[in-house]
């Protein structure tokens, strides 16, 4: 199946759900592309180019670095890296959508071929003729894009969790984090190359009511974290092991999950972070809790004692 708008291929087409085979080669294309994003990172990084915000690199076009690819091996490594990254992660234009050129306001100046659902802090939303959702995620002017957390310990908590300005990186973890919970298939479409708007496409699902308690309704690879450790000035922080990892995953209130076609609640949006390891080693009962409850979700925040033990 063709996406209507960049003649590419796709597996989304308004509510449907793909099969589980589809859904799982979607998910891979996830990890295919943090994979080369993470590597175009390093080669980048080995020949002095920074990396954070991670916009300039990007959007950069693959060619800009062919003509340095023969003076030397880490040149080359870029070179590949960065042809590698643009296969996965395609530069697009917003014309590609029905916008018109040099368009500063996107609902606005909206699409005869999307209507206009939802705008956010992070991004505006569209439905197309089929009904599949395409969302465009606006940069900063200082290059971030999305959200994140950040941590910091503090006299009554071990960690106390901001949002904060995003990257790329976050926001295509954060696609591949709602994948590997069961939420609404997502595909990254592209990234405009003038604008740097990064655009996804997702299937569509039936709203919930406002404000709807979604508390009881979480992901269930999600698990509580214990007040004592974290304070988070977001709705149901939850801990997720990513890879093995800790994370955290918030903000899967009513306007962030929908109903799919098979009547499952799903995510469509959440913010999430890495916990940062500092910090977390300088917290014994939380790095001891941390290692029971990622083999056992049920463990207590006190490790259990023997009688014999006493």
């Amino acid at each position: 199946m063709q996406d209507p708008f960049t003649g590419r291929s796709t597996c989304i087409q308004g509510g449907r759900l793909p099969s589980r085979e589809t859904w799982s080669a979607l998910q891979h294309d996830h990890r295919r592309r943090l994979e080369a994003l993470t590597r175009f990172c390093q080669a980048a990084t080995q020949v002095g180019i920074g990396t954070y915000p991670d916009d300039d690199l990007v959007l950069w076009d693959a060619d800009e670095i062919g003509l340095l690819a023969g003076a030397d091996p880490l040149w080359a490594e870029l070179d590949e890296a960065a042809r590698a990254f643009r296969a996965v992660f395609p530069l697009i234009d917003l014309e590609d959508f029905g916008f018109p050129p040099e368009v500063e306001d996107l609902l606005g100046e909206a699409s005869p071929d999307l209507r206009p659902i939802s705008s956010g802090v992070e991004a505006t939303a569209f439905e197309a003729a089929d009904h599949s959702i395409y969302k465009f995620y606006m940069p900063r002017d200082d290059g971030h894009i999305g959200g994140t957390f950040s941590f910091n310990r503090d006299e009554d908590v071990a960690l106390h969790a901001e949002a904060a300005d995003g990257t790329y990186q976050a926001m295509l973890e954060k696609f591949d984090i709602i994948m590997q919970l069961d939420g609404m298939p997502t595909e990254v479409v592209g990234v405009t190359k003038r604008e740097g708007v990064l655009v996804a496409k997702q299937t569509l699902g039936g709203l919930l009511s406002e404000g709807a308690d979604t508390s009881q309704v979480q992901p269930a690879q999600l698990i509580p974290l214990p007040s004592r450790f974290l304070r988070a000035h977001r709705d149901h922080p939850r801990l997720f092991f990513r890879d093995g990892a800790p994370w955290l995953v918030a903000d899967l209130h009513s306007k962030n999950m929908v109903r799919a076609a098979d009547g499952e609640l799903r995510a469509i949006d959440l913010l999430a972070a890495p916990l940062p390891e500092e910090l977390v080693a300088k917290e014994p009962l939380l790095a001891d809790w941390l290692e029971r409850v990622r083999a056992d979700p049920t463990a207590g925040v006190l490790r259990d004692v023997h009688d014999d033990e006493l």
